[in-house]
């Protein structure tokens, strides 16, 4: 599996790399003609993770790669002219954003260019879209910076940052008020949900969260910086682990195998973060894309004798969740709807009985 990613990986790049040979000269020619003007009005100069670059004005064309920060663009009131997602789930111009992108489409006004993956974006589209910025993060886009910049002010944001993204981005868009606001909001319904799990968090707080497409690679969700796993924390739950891992936690996803479950079962709930996004189509990101991300994984589950002999599956405790709402939107939008869906299956339903 791993050498099929690489391969994969190696053949995108590969053809990233002759495509923009095949382009150089064209290419060059209109990155020159629209390069960011010097000695402009009403600049700042803003920080982030590739260096410092200068904004002036007020961005109008906006090109986002990655829902990751598409979300704080959105969440800020602000429409982007072109997007690159994660995963090839649309191909072609996004005419119907709400069918085409999870989550965020509907959220976007009118229709928006495609640039590609937002790990290899296309140049070519990008420079076709006339940004006055785009905006990328470090994962994905710290390799593109250079030839980023030279099309137009480039900010590579930091993965496992929203907070700092969400007003890096109001600082480059001038809604430093509105992210303000935002902060204020989100912390304030993370303060409201946890008075609501209270009653739950007293009686049962432990918490085994995992992340896995269909239970043949298993990861423990341990990161303490990562939305998925802070969250069920700020709301007052404690993360179960490993007896391997000690005292410590780990640092990373870590990967698990399902014969150390069994050290797991002191596990009040668990939480499963599901993703698939092999056959994802327009008709299930409009209509059913949770259960494109979570069939396979409910199945496997259901049907695998060491995960049915955990305590939680014996009592009914185990609850699916896309991996995507904490993942691919760890903002304000993608909280709030993280939120809502732990309410909704921790609270307001007795989980997953897989023994029926």
């Amino acid at each position: 599996m791993k050498f099929t990613n690489y391969f994969y990986k190696l053949v995108v790049a590969i053809g990233l790399l002759l495509t923009i040979a095949a382009c150089a000269g064209k290419l060059e020619h209109s990155i020159r003609s629209i390069a960011p003007t010097a000695n402009r009005a009403n600049c700042q100069q803003i920080e982030h993770t590739a260096g410092t670059t200068q904004v002036c004005d007020r961005p109008q064309r906006i090109v986002v790669l990655g829902p990751y920060i598409l979300e704080p663009l959105l969440a800020l009131g602000v429409q982007p002219v072109a997007f690159g997602d994660y995963a090839a789930l649309h191909r072609g111009e996004y005419t119907k954003p709400s069918q085409q992108i999870p989550y965020l489409g509907k959220r976007i006004a009118g229709s928006v260019a495609n640039v590609g993956m937002a790990g290899t974006p296309s140049i070519e589209a990008i420079v076709k879209a006339k940004p006055d910025l785009i905006l990328g993060i470090d994962i994905a886009n710290t390799q593109h910076y250079q030839t980023l910049s030279k099309i137009a002010p480039t900010l590579i944001l930091k993965w496992g940052d929203p907070d700092g993204n969400l007003q890096t981005i109001a600082q480059a868009v001038n809604r430093t008020e509105r992210a303000a606001d935002l902060l204020r909001e989100t912390k304030q319904q993370i303060a409201t949900a946890r008075q609501a799990f209270a009653p739950l968090v007293a009686t049962a707080p432990k918490l085994l969260m995992l992340i896995s497409p269909d239970l043949r690679e298993v990861g423990l969700v341990t990161k303490i910086h990562n939305r998925c796993s802070s969250l069920p924390q700020d709301l007052g739950f404690q993360l179960v682990y490993p007896q391997q891992f000690g005292q410590a936690q780990p640092k990373t996803f870590a990967p698990i195998s399902l014969e150390t479950f069994p050290d797991l079962d002191a596990a009040d709930a668990i939480v499963l973060l599901g993703h698939n996004f092999r056959n994802v189509s327009e008709r299930s990101i409009s209509n059913g894309f949770e259960e494109s991300q979570l069939t396979k994984l409910q199945q496997t589950w259901t049907s695998n004798p060491i995960a049915r002999s955990l305590k939680a599956s014996k009592a009914g405790k185990v609850y699916f969740i896309p991996s995507y709402l904490c993942l691919a939107l760890p903002g304000p939008i993608g909280t709030q709807l993280y939120l809502e869906e732990l309410k909704k299956q921790l609270l307001t339903t007795s989980g997953s009985s897989l023994l029926q």
